[in-house]
């Protein structure tokens, strides 16, 4: 079963912050449960952000569930999570009912661009953004390009192109964490948008989506395929591939630099720069366009906050403090973090990615997968994704057959 960076640490792992007591059967102040899919630097990131909050007047304690996070609204009505930062925004349109509307000074912010689709519900705002994630990022190391003679592509056949040259450079192109599913699905949603944009927008708002039934998912699935598929493409192979995970892949690239880029969001910065064997060699491009003339790709995901019903006084006011603009300072100080709307404070690669965000006319969408429920998931198009690179492992003459493979694999997901 693929996982994901958000790695299941279970109950014990369960971290308590100690700014009170959270036992209230003696009486005294109940704890703000905070369930949270970050683990790692991420999660400790969190707990200086909420160290940053200064003295409160409750505890809090944080739960790190993994890509469980969901079982967050299934919990006993005594153990449920006052707040839920949920890295699945679409799963607010199928919980709303266990959830508590944000207070009127704080459903603005769950009111604009991208969100106000996701978190409106029944003209209730139900959730704020905390976390932004850019999806169409490509890291890479700039002193390859430069030895090769290349230079970071606009389109994707240039993208292909670029694999090509390096490759007969005897340079690997792609270190891929297949490892974990969502690494999979960011590429293909790029590339379903870049093609299809109507097409990837119609998707993610139908109540039953079938992306099987739609022609031009086939051919972002080919075009995948094609580049997958191609000869000495992906560092270790297939077979690598598969059971590396995402910050694996990033380490393969700038540490252990036996690949020349990798496909990762804003979040991987702070893996990047830890494990970079040369500082200076770090430069990312985003995705291209997938053809002269369209618009390139911006997928954007992003982690969300949101009440469980009845909320609290306590839960209420630690969502207001961290929706304040300043309260994240401290995870932008240490990386891989952007906010939606602000373009200021972030390393010089990471500013790129924000101001991308902010340009009018840029073709952004949300992340299909994190939209379709658990038809996007580790039993739906985490797997199919798994299973077509598996497929196209076999090479260029196999991408056919993996592609009729995935839409009837895709098809008895539709229909489950």
């Amino acid at each position: 079963m693929p996982s994901s960076r958000r790695a299941f640490l279970g109950a014990a792992a369960t971290t308590l912050l100690l700014t009170g007591c959270s036992s209230d059967v003696l009486g005294l102040r109940r704890a703000v449960r905070v369930a949270v899919s970050w683990s790692g630097e991420e999660l400790r990131a969190f707990h200086k952000v909420l160290s940053g909050l200064g003295s409160l007047s409750y505890p809090v304690e944080v739960v790190p569930l993994g890509d469980d996070i969901s079982t967050a609204f299934d919990a006993p009505a005594a153990r449920r999570p006052d707040v839920v930062m949920l890295p699945q925004p679409g799963l607010v349109r199928e919980h709303w009912q266990e959830l508590a509307p944000m207070p009127d000074d704080l459903a603005p912010h769950g009111q604009t661009r991208l969100w106000r689709d996701l978190l409106v519900q029944r003209g209730q705002t139900y959730g704020v953004p905390f976390k932004t994630a850019h999806k169409s990022a490509v890291w890479y190391r700039p002193s390859v390009f430069q030895q090769v003679g290349v230079q970071p592509p606009q389109q994707w056949s240039e993208w292909l192109e670029l694999n090509r040259t390096l490759t007969k450079a005897g340079v690997t192109p792609l270190a891929l964490g297949a490892g974990d599913g969502w690494v999979l699905t960011d590429f293909l949603e790029n590339i379903l948008l870049g093609i299809a944009p109507s097409v990837y927008v119609g998707l993610a708002m139908a109540e039953h989506p079938r992306p099987s039934q739609q022609p031009q998912f086939g051919a972002a699935l080919r075009l995948l395929g094609t580049m997958w598929s191609a000869p000495g493409a992906l560092a270790g192979g297939v077979k690598q591939s598969l059971v590396q995970q995402f910050p694996d892949a990033l380490v393969e690239v700038f540490g252990h630099r036996r690949a020349a880029m990798v496909l990762a969001s804003d979040f991987a910065e702070p893996v990047v720069r830890s494990f970079a064997a040369d500082p200076g060699d770090i430069d990312l491009f985003t995705f291209p366009r997938m053809s002269a003339g369209a618009a390139a790709p911006v997928v954007v995901g992003g982690d969300v906050m949101v009440l469980t019903a009845p909320s609290s006084d306590d839960s209420r006011d630690l969502v207001r403090r961290l929706t304040d603009p300043k309260a994240v300072d401290p995870w932008i100080a240490e990386g891989g973090f952007l906010v939606d709307g602000r373009t200021t404070g972030y390393s010089p690669e990471l500013t790129r990615l924000a101001e991308q965000l902010t340009m009018p006319g840029e073709q952004l969408q949300f992340d299909l997968s994190d939209l379709l429920g658990a038809l996007g998931g580790i039993n739906g198009l985490w797997r199919v994704l798994t299973d077509f690179l598996i497929a196209v492992g076999e090479g260029v003459d196999a991408v056919p057959d993996a592609v009729d493979a995935a839409l009837r694999t895709m098809r008895k997901a539709e229909a489950s």
